[in-house]
């Protein structure tokens, strides 16, 4: 493990303890999948032989164990079960974690609680065994409807396969769930996309998480890049795409998220919100303050799950300490990415620092049309958000706040 302060411990900024201990999330990460996308960056394994759920469930329990001293007591309000493939795990092994928290009273009543699941991985019943186990949101990884499109993208699943999960969610009840879609894929059209997104609206989602295919290093695709749409066609497939969203009802509240009303995923809000997060399973990552308000630490755990299966003293690979400067940048890297922005009291709230430090890099972001500032609450602007990288680095930390 290595530890210590982060790159901001020795700011000079003064930190306040927060006033209240940020909103808590639960992460758990379920690593193995039936085989590795070419464009898949994630921490993720194909499966090779029989899964070691029994085993792996139990050092998730031990891992949560180790955590839960630092929850301060706080309920859990979201978990999200990612991977991976968590739809490769039975229901009856989803529902052991989860009263792990019950019985701890560390469930909110109304707790989010999402699972990841592929359409090919799907059984007849699964769902409906998921949502009596405690699951009341599905978040489905169909990428496309287009059956050249999934092979191209070395997906398991066709169209086939997707319309059944529809057919079990409803029979399920969870009416609740999103789907991911991808666009500017191995030569798509405008229209294409369009299409695509057509087929996504049309299979009622709650939610939509629609996002640009980008070739990752450490992926199939970075080392044999397939031929993608030029910037030209795919910000038009960003801009179309966006309009029949909007069109259908759908709120474009982040990046690459859009939501009927209510439906935002409350568990990546809290995420962009600068809120706290347990992260358990190999090489999940997690944010926490302490009980005293006075420290954020950021924790990863180890990342190969044969390393994390075998730990017997502590899964933590890394604990840091999250300075003055660090917290600036990584509240606005995150809060960016919401078209609602921020106001000062959430920014104070959460970072425990004075909105004063951060009010001459908001200026210049200000004054390049990349910010706009209403009622003291920041929003990115329409120049912003398309070049948000550029707006998110105004604030990075300089020499003298690490």
């Amino acid at each position: 493990m290595t530890g210590g302060r982060g790159r901001g411990g020795d700011a000079a900024t003064a930190v306040a303890a927060l006033p209240k201990l940020p909103p808590l999330g639960l992460y758990v990460h379920l690593p193995w999948c039936v085989q590795k996308c070419p464009y898949c960056d994630f921490n993720s394994h194909g499966l090779k032989g029989l899964l070691p759920e029994a085993s792996y469930l139990d050092a998730l329990l031990a891992d949560l164990e180790d955590e839960w001293p630092l929850v301060g007591g706080r309920g859990v309000a979201t978990v999200f079960f990612g991977g991976g493939t968590p739809s490769l795990f039975r229901a009856e092994s989803i529902g052991r974690l989860l009263e792990w928290l019950r019985a701890r009273d560390g469930l909110a009543a109304d707790a989010e609680v999402t699972l990841e699941a592929n359409p090919g991985t799907v059984e007849r019943g699964r769902f409906a065994d998921y949502r009596a186990a405690g699951i009341n949101r599905i978040s489905l990884g169909v990428q496309s409807f287009d059956p050249t499109q999934l092979k191209r993208l070395g997906r398991i699943h066709g169209p086939g396969e997707v319309a059944g999960s529809l057919d079990e969610l409803a029979r399920a009840g969870l009416e609740d769930f999103n789907i991911d879609l991808m666009y500017g894929l191995p030569g798509q059209s405008v229209g294409e996309a369009c299409e695509d997104l057509a087929a996504a609206i049309a299979a009622g989602p709650t939610h939509i998480s629609h996002y640009q295919l980008t070739l990752e290093p450490n992926t199939l695709f970075w080392h044999e890049p397939p031929t993608q749409p030029d910037d030209e066609a795919t910000w038009e497939m960003h801009n179309r795409c966006g309009d029949l969203l909007g069109a259908a009802g759908f709120e474009h509240y982040e990046v690459s998220a859009f939501a009927l009303d209510g439906r935002r995923c409350g568990h990546n809000v809290n995420y962009w919100s600068y809120g706290d997060y347990v992260g358990v399973g190999a090489g999940a990552h997690g944010k926490l303050t302490t009980k005293d308000g006075t420290t954020i630490l950021r924790r990863s755990k180890l990342r190969h799950p044969t390393a994390y299966l075998a730990a017997t003293g502590g899964r933590i690979q890394t604990e840091t300490r999250i300075g003055p400067g660090e917290r600036l940048f990584e509240f606005m890297l995150n809060a960016l990415r919401l078209r609602d922005g921020f106001d000062a009291a959430l920014f104070e709230a959460r970072t425990g620092l004075p909105l004063d430090v951060a009010r001459p890099r908001l200026a210049a972001a200000e004054s390049r049309g990349l910010i706009a500032c209403r009622d003291d609450t920041w929003r990115p602007t329409a120049l912003g958000r398309r070049f948000l990288n550029d707006l998110q680095g105004l604030f990075l930390p300089a020499t003298d706040d690490v």
